[in-house]
C-alpha cells in the first residue's frame, strides 16, 4: 500500500514524447528497466570513485555502488510507504553522468568546459538519459517520465543559483520545476547515496591498508558496532568479525534514517506528492546526531583516503 503522499505511476505526469503503456509494468518499472539496459549504466564499471580499476577485483566501482544504493533505497522507500520503483530508478540512474577519476575528473572536465557552460555530473546524467543514449526508433535518449527526471535533477535539494547550462537546456523544454523538492522517492534515493559510500568507504579502506580496525574503533558508530559483535562472538576470525561490525554500521544507519524520516514526515503531515515538493526543506534525512557522526567519520576518510 502507497502512502497518500507517494509518486502513483497512473497519476504520473508522463513522457515527453508519448507513448502506449504496458500491460505488465508500471511507468516506473519500464523507467528502471531502460536504466539498466543503457549503455551508460554498463560503463559505470570502468569508473571508479578512490581505487584505481586495476587495483583490486573487491573495491566498489560506480556500477556496484550504483547496485548498492539501489537496494537500501528499495528498503528504505517500502519501509516509507513510498514508490519502490520510482526510488530505484533514480537511484541506479544518480552517477550516470560521472567522470571517470571520481571528482577530481569532474573538476578537469569542467575546466575544460568552461566556455560551453562548464560542466555538471547531475546535469550530465539528464543529458544522457534525454539525448546521448541512441537506441530508440522513436526518441533520443530513453524518454524516462517526469517524476524519475525530476528525481535525477533534484535528489540533492532544489535547484538555485546558476542552473548547469545541460540541464537549462532540458528544462526549457520540459519543465521540471528546479525549484522545488524533489519527490520524498528521489529524496530516498539521495539519502541512500551516503548510506552507501559512508559503508563502502569503510570497506574499502580497510581491504587497501589505508587503515586498520584499531583506528576505526575510535570513531563514532563504528566503534560500539565492534564491541557488540566481539561481545556476542568473542572468537571470530578477523573476516567475520569485520562483515559482522559493518553491517551493523549499515543497519545503524538505515535504521536512523527511518526513524528521523518517519517523525519529520509526521510533523509536515503532507496529503500528495505535491506537499512534499512545495515543502520548506527535505523529509528524508539523518537525524542530527546522526549527521554530526557522520561529518567526523567523513572527516577521517577523507584524511586516510
Amino acid at each position: 500500500m502507497l502512502a497518500n503522499y507517494a509518486c502513483d505511476p497512473a497519476r504520473s505526469r508522463g513522457r515527453l514524447t508519448v507513448e502506449d503503456e504496458s500491460a505488465h509494468r508500471s511507468a516506473f518499472q519500464r523507467d528502471r528497466d531502460r536504466i539498466i539496459h543503457s549503455s551508460a549504466f554498463r560503463r559505470l564499471k570502468h569508473k571508479t570513485q578512490v581505487f584505481v580499476e586495476h587495483e583490486g577485483d573487491y573495491f566498489r566501482t560506480r556500477l556496484t555502488h550504483s547496485i548498492e544504493v539501489g537496494q537500501v533505497a528499495r528498503t528504505i522507500s517500502s519501509v516509507l510507504g513510498l514508490n519502490s520503483e520510482l526510488t530505484e530508478a533514480v537511484a541506479l540512474a544518480h552517477d550516470l553522468g560521472h567522470t571517470p577519476f571520481g571528482h577530481t575528473g569532474e573538476d578537469a572536465l569542467n575546466a575544460c568546459m568552461e566556455p560551453f557552460g562548464g560542466f555538471d555530473h547531475n546535469a550530465q546524467a539528464i543529458k544522457i538519459v534525454t539525448m546521448l543514449e541512441r537506441h530508440y526508433a522513436d526518441f533520443n535518449g530513453l524518454n524516462l517520465t517526469w517524476e524519475t527526471l525530476e528525481g535525477l535533477a533534484k535528489h540533492n535539494g532544489p535547484v538555485t543559483g546558476k542552473v548547469p547550462q545541460a540541464l537549462a537546456d532540458y528544462n526549457d523544454v520540459h519543465d521540471l520545476e528546479l525549484g522545488s523538492f524533489a519527490s520524498a522517492e528521489a529524496q530516498v534515493a539521495a539519502i541512500s547515496d551516503d548510506v552507501a559510500y559512508n559503508n563502502h568507504d569503510l570497506d574499502d579502506g580497510l581491504r587497501a591498508g589505508l587503515f586498520n580496525e584499531e583506528q576505526i574503533r575510535e570513531l563514532p558508530i563504528i566503534g560500539a558496532c565492534y564491541d557488540a559483535v566481539d561481545a556476542r562472538y568473542p572468537d571470530l576470525d578477523f573476516i567475520r568479525r569485520r562483515h559482522e561490525a559493518l553491517r551493523r554500521v549499515f543497519g545503524v544507519m538505515v535504521e536512523d534514517v527511518i526513524a528521523e524520516s518517519r517523525r519529520l514526515i509526521s510533523e509536515a503531515n503532507p496529503q500528495s506528492v505535491d506537499d512534499i515538493r512545495a515543502g520548506n526543506q527535505q523529509l528524508i534525512r539523518f537525524s542530527e546526531p546522526m549527521f554530526a557522526d557522520l561529518k567526523v567519520i567523513r572527516a577521517f576518510f577523507f584524511k586516510h583516503m
